[in-house]
């Protein structure tokens, strides 16, 4: 399989290391949606990232996709995400607040370097986003007294939070303070392990 797309991305990075987690080797192309977004529309015609490249040429898109598709190769045993009922609505909520706090702090980036006038509203918007999802979660994650988010195993939502974390700090730190101390414990669990401290770039924003 062949990875698309870089580290500094937490979808990309999320995807990365739950295959590193699964075992499922992979070729990593560091390509950038700016720079090499003509490479990447050979594979995917959005141009975004992360892009899973599988052996017969299929490729598949967004990490919440493609990270369905490893839970099913990897089967129920071992698979980061409950196969059905409750318990993987519950998985799925923390997953989508976090990509959604991702996605609001990326479009708080492009807004930042790409324009030369940025939209207050949109801005304030974005901020007022970022900091309700992190309220949320560090309250529910400090309610939490198992060592992992649901349980004894990390899960995608472990992953997907600490990514989201780490970019977050690093795109917009006034937003990602001196405040979330669960947060910042449950990060800094996730960093310690080895996948986290492989799959790692310094977060390099595009250029205006």
């Amino acid at each position: 399989m062949i990875l698309i797309g870089q580290y500094d991305s937490p979808f990309v990075r999320r995807t990365a290391i739950a295959l590193r987690l699964y075992g499922l080797p992979f070729e990593h192309r560091p390509w950038s949606t700016f720079g090499d977004g003509d490479k990447i529309a050979a594979y995917n015609p959005l141009r975004r990232v992360p892009t899973l490249v599988l052996d017969d040429g299929e490729a598949l898109i967004e990490s919440s996709a493609i990270l369905d598709y490893l839970d099913e190769l990897v089967g129920p045993e071992k698979a980061m995400m409950p196969a059905k009922g409750p318990e993987r609505r519950k998985h799925l909520r923390v997953c989508a607040l976090a990509t959604g706090l991702g996605d609001k702090a990326v479009s708080l980036v492009y807004e930042r370097v790409l324009r030369k006038d940025q939209l207050k509203l949109w801005v304030e918007r974005c901020e007022a986003q970022i900091g309700g999802v992190l309220d949320v979660l560090e309250k529910e994650r400090a309610a939490v007294r198992t060592p992992w988010w649901f349980g004894e195993h990390i899960a995608h939502a472990d992953i997907a939070v600490a990514c989201v974390l780490r970019f977050t700090g690093e795109a917009h730190p006034p937003l990602f303070g001196a405040r979330y101390p669960a947060l910042k414990a449950h990060a800094a669990a996730c960093e310690a392990l080895p996948p986290f401290q492989e799959i790692l770039q310094p977060l390099a924003p595009p250029s205006g």
